[in-house]
């Protein structure tokens, strides 16, 4: 997978309470690693994440306390 191809495309999430934007910042395949840029209430939160592969070879990570799945393929170019 290209890392251009994802550069700060974005999904978005809903964890209950209000909607979450995710940007990918990086995204180091060799690794298995994504930095993340977050914006939850206004406030912007840059984290590293581990990719994890599913048995269909689809790459995700998780967030928040209840490891919400965030699969890498919903995100979209902005």
């Amino acid at each position: 997978m290209e890392n251009k191809k994802y550069y700060l495309s974005e999904f978005e999430l809903h964890d209950g309470e209000c909607f979450i934007s995710f940007n990918i910042v990086t995204i180091d395949f060799e690794n298995r690693k994504a930095r993340i840029a977050s914006t939850r209430q206004g406030k912007i939160t840059v984290m590293d994440y581990e990719l994890i592969e599913d048995k269909n070879g689809k790459l995700y990570f998780e967030y928040g306390q209840f490891y919400e799945r965030v699969d890498i393929e919903n995100f979209e170019e902005v």
